[in-house]
């Protein structure tokens, strides 16, 4: 019997002639913004795309892995196929390469062939988008119209969180509150328009009159958030890398395949939008004394003063500068620099941002006479000795990449690089060993920042040094040095004998030892935002949590020295101790100070306190779970410098009038205590009338004799308190300059 046809085995047939099926184009991707070209030119064309795919993605593609379409005139259509190994070197290409300057008039725009296919297949017949309603949102910036001034408060227990009002003579005033608000902290925006609350599918914004949402942005697992000075940018950081499923939302506000993986991104706040994504790479550096160098520092990104351009630096190799809002490279390539270790950018102070007000008003035209262009941003870093080069300290402009001044330093062994909050000067502090390598010293590299050339002073000091500060509006900086033993050696949670030295600009021109306190354990410092007030203060220990606080500029009106200069005088102005203190801050206006202790390191007496800027404490809340307390920033006055100058000229004149408002306020929390006083002595009378009674049923009952009129008169007598409370009322008040 003949077998059917069925039964016939073709499988050895089927394998020799088998047909690959292309089960997915997702390894092919799109180039356009190449060269247009004949026939005649693509061998040339492809080798120099070869070499920079190889060069700036690292990736080695071959000649026959590349096409090219002609057109009927026989020139090319201006884009280029290339199959890549897999979709994951696809991904990579697509991020290396997109955006990439292929030279002057060329610049690569790179995407998958199935993106492209799948945007050929839509239809092509336009339809008006559905209009949205117009929905009305409150003023970002409405707490700065609260008729008593007040600054607000973002105080976190445990994961509720309220804003409240702060008043200086009783509790803070709850504006808002709500539950599980945030699942970790909260953190305010550099100009306090926005608060960030973290979860754990991303963060969000709220804001304005009555607290809606923002915007959120989808990071999931975020942990960090830093905002560019002016919060048109923001920079988050999650410790779980991006994964991007096959179903995800797409569209300008989420991550994309070629993001995958990736830990830091870069947001445009006000759309959402998200402009770039970056990898953690946990490379091991050089650092400067030898050691290797692992991991990254937070912020990833550091900004120039205007917003314009930020940067991040790969340690020993170079600095990667990326322009705003394209967030491409700068000239599409890193400043290389041989070893180099850190960079800070000069901030923007208020003279900057008058002139580039006035530049912009002015349009390069009818500009004042006498006025300077403002100066382009600038950056310093720092390179470590390398065999017989000497340490270096250098100022770069930016964009020109013109080198501004620098300087050889010998003998290092670290520096650290601090600008003047107003960009007028650069200290960089230089560490220094002995040839025994046995003790260290510090010298301060000062700066000159808007002098011709930068000159540079030199300020020595025996001593390492454990914390410096510049004042933000003047030009004292404070030191805390020390000679204990155990620097270095012991725990962080040891208290350490510390100095604290006050330097200043004399007027001669040069900075000079001011004061010196011996005998201190501080291991902070905080200057007030307005400047003159010191705050030290000892964090970090388990024994010690003093504070003390100092004015650098206390009776200088009146003090002279022989040659008639006038001489400042550093006092300290008051002591205190938090116990278990954790956290100090500066309100906005510089008044007032809170110093905290928070559970995330302190199990005992969790709560806060404020102080005044002299000392005295005003408030303390002990509180269970009391995670964070934050003062609201404050953006730059609105005031002219002439306006500035008229309310100091009548200060008298408004302070009467705020004189006037807190008397009014502490006379209503007084009638307020007075009446919460008659009410519990109320209660208490009908208590001990009803519990008479009581008594006097009893005793009927058993048969005991009740207690006579007499005794229970004198007994109400006895048990009553009289209380007499003065109430003093300035009802006119005059002032008369006698000649």
């Amino acid at each position: 019997m003949e077998p059917g046809m069925d039964d016939i085995d073709y499988s050895d047939i089927e394998a020799k002639y088998a047909v690959p099926l292309d089960e997915g184009l997702e390894n092919v991707i799109v180039v356009n913004g190449v060269p247009i070209i004949t026939s005649s030119k693509e061998q040339r064309l492809f080798e120099a795309i070869q070499k920079r795919f190889r060069t700036h993605a690292d990736l080695d593609v071959s000649l026959d892995a590349m096409h090219i379409s002609y057109g009927e005139n026989g020139e090319s259509k201006g884009y280029i196929l290339m199959e890549l190994a897999n979709g994951d070197e696809a991904s990579h290409a697509i991020r290396a390469m997109n955006g990439y300057a292929f030279d002057k008039k060329h610049r690569f725009v790179v995407s998958r062939f199935s993106d492209i296919e799948r945007l050929a297949s839509l239809d092509g017949k336009y339809e008006d988008p559905e209009e949205e309603p117009f929905e009305q949102r409150g003023h970002l910036r409405s707490w700065l119209m609260d008729p008593q001034g007040r600054d607000q408060l973002a105080i976190c227990v445990r994961d509720d969180v309220q804003v409240a009002w702060h008043n200086r003579a009783g509790p803070p005033e709850e504006a808002h509150k709500r539950t599980r608000w945030t699942e970790s902290y909260v953190q305010w925006s550099p100009l306090g328009t926005y608060l960030t609350t973290f979860h754990l599918q991303g963060i969000a914004l709220w804001g304005g009159p009555s607290w809606e949402r923002i915007m959120r942005y989808p990071h999931p697992g975020v942990r960090l958030v830093d905002f560019s000075p002016d919060e048109k940018y923001m920079v988050t950081w999650s410790p779980e890398p991006i994964q991007v499923p096959d179903n995800a939302p797409q569209g300008p506000q989420f991550f994309a395949p070629e993001d995958e993986g990736n830990r830091v991104a870069v947001w445009e706040v006000r759309t959402g939008h998200l402009l770039r994504t970056f990898p953690i790479v946990q490379e091991e550096s050089t650092g400067p004394n030898g050691a290797p160098v692992k991991g990254f520092s937070w912020p990833f990104l550091k900004w120039s003063g205007d917003s314009k351009y930020c940067a991040k630096v790969t340690p020993g190799k170079f600095i990667s500068v990326y322009t705003l809002p394209t967030m491409g490279l700068l000239d599409q390539k890193s400043i290389k620099i041989e070893g180099v270790v850190d960079f800070e950018w000069c901030p923007l102070g208020d003279k900057d941002k008058e002139a580039i007000e006035i530049w912009d008003d002015g349009k390069n035209k009818n500009l004042p006479k006498g006025f300077k262009k403002p100066r382009d941003n600038m950056l310093v870093y720092w390179q470590p000795e390398v065999q017989n080069q000497p340490a270096r300290v250098t100022v770069m402009s930016v964009p020109t990449r013109e080198i501004l001044r620098s300087k050889n330093l010998f003998n290092v062994a670290d520096c650290k690089l601090h600008w003047h909050p107003q960009g007028d000067y650069l200290c960089v502090k230089v560490d220094r060993q002995t040839k025994t390598k046995k003790t260290v010293f510090c010298n301060f590299e000062l700066f000159r920042m808007r002098e011709k050339d930068f000159p540079v002073e030199v300020v020595e000091l025996k001593d390492p040094v454990v914390a410096f500060a510049w004042e933000p509006q003047g030009s004292h900086f404070a030191v805390l040095s020390t000679n204990d033993p155990n620097f270095g050696v012991a725990s962080p949670a040891i208290a350490l004998k510390t100095q604290i030295n006050f330097f200043h600009l004399h007027p001669r021109g040069d900075f000079r030892l001011l004061k010196s306190f011996d005998n201190k354990s501080y291991s902070a410092l905080f200057w007030s935002p307005r400047g003159r007030h010191l705050l030290a203060a000892t964090l970090g220990s388990s024994s010690k949590f003093e504070l003390e606080w100092f004015d650098v500029d206390f009776n200088s009106d009146v003090r002279q020295n022989s040659n008639g200069e006038m001489l400042e005088e550093v006092k300290s102005v008051g002591t205190a101790e938090h116990y278990s203190m954790t956290d100090v801050e500066w309100d906005p206006s510089g008044r007032y100070v809170t110093t905290s202790a928070s559970l995330w390191r302190h199990a005992m007496e969790q709560g806060y306190a404020i102080w005044d800027l002299r000392g005295n404490e005003l408030q303390k809340h002990v509180i269970e779970h009391f995670k964070q307390i934050l003062w609201r920033p404050r953006p730059k006055s609105l005031l002219s410098k002439e306006e500035m100058k008229r309310v100091r000229r009548n200060l008298r004149e408004y302070s009467k009038v705020f004189d006037q408002e807190d008397q009014e306020a502490e006379s209503s929390q007084a009638l307020a205590h007075r009446e919460e006083y008659k009410r519990m002595v109320d209660e208490w009378k009908a208590w001990r009338a009803r519990n008479r009674e009581l008594l006097e049923k009893g005793k009927k009952e058993y048969g005991t004799e009740p207690a006579s009129v007499s005794s229970a008169s004198q007994l109400e007598q006895e048990s009553t308190e009289e209380v007499q409370e003065w109430i003093e009322e300035v009802l006119e008040e005059k002032e008369e300059v006698l000649a």
